[in-house]
């Protein structure tokens, strides 16, 4: 909307209308109450929240909070571990202190959790990378160890196959001339036990030859 001729006379009311056009009652209000009901989120880092806030704050210039105000507002804001902490940085609580001094502890706090958090993270991303890494060189030693066990058992196979051990030779079973039977002749029932004594020297000399032909 176009000013009538002479309606800004001073820098400040260049100042008030450029704002007004920029951030218009509304939304003013809009960003007052953001700011007034903010509240740290569950999975936040206290980092994460400070920065937020102040993001909210530059957002709106002409929110018209003190900055006790704006303290309390964030302090309140916190999870109780959050508090307990800036409570402990500031030696008793936060609050007590002027806002200067509030500041800067909670300037600090967030810097320092800040560096913690990018240090936890870049530790976290190297376990990630060495553990990566060497399971894969132990993936590699485990394959060759077991390409080598397995051509080694291909070897053993193929020479087995090749050179088969000779097969045993079954003992020669003792027939006894008298009857046939599996038994020594001189242990034969059929002649008693006692084969005739002019028969034994014959008898056993058949024997004798008939293993020598049969192993030979």
């Amino acid at each position: 909307e176009k000013e009538p001729p002479r309606s800004i006379t001073t820098w400040d009311d260049l100042v008030s209308k450029f704002i007004n056009e920029i951030f218009p009652p509304s939304r003013t209000t809009n960003l007052r109450n953001e700011i007034s009901n903010f509240q740290q989120k569950f999975d936040e880092s206290f980092h994460e929240a400070w920065e937020r806030y102040k993001d909210l704050l530059r957002a709106c210039p002409r929110h018209n909070f003190t900055e006790l105000h704006q303290l309390d507002t964030f302090y309140n804001a916190l999870n109780p571990a959050d508090q307990d902490s800036l409570n402990a940085d500031a030696g008793g609580n936060l609050l007590e202190k002027s806002p200067q001094d509030a500041l800067m502890i909670i300037e600090n706090k967030s810097k320092v959790h800040n560096s913690q958090s990018k240090l936890i993270a870049s530790l976290v991303n190297a376990c990630d990378n060495y553990s990566s890494s060497e399971l894969a060189k132990l993936a590699h030693e485990v394959n060759q160890q077991t390409s080598a066990v397995t051509t080694a058992m291909m070897a053993m196979l193929k020479q087995f196959q090749s050179n088969p051990p000779p097969a045993q030779v079954k003992d020669v079973e003792e027939i006894c001339v008298t009857c046939g039977g599996a038994h020594p002749y001189y242990q034969c029932l059929a002649a008693g036990g006692n084969t005739f004594p002019e028969y034994q020297d014959n008898i056993q000399g058949y024997v004798s030859s008939h293993r020598k032909l049969q192993s030979g």
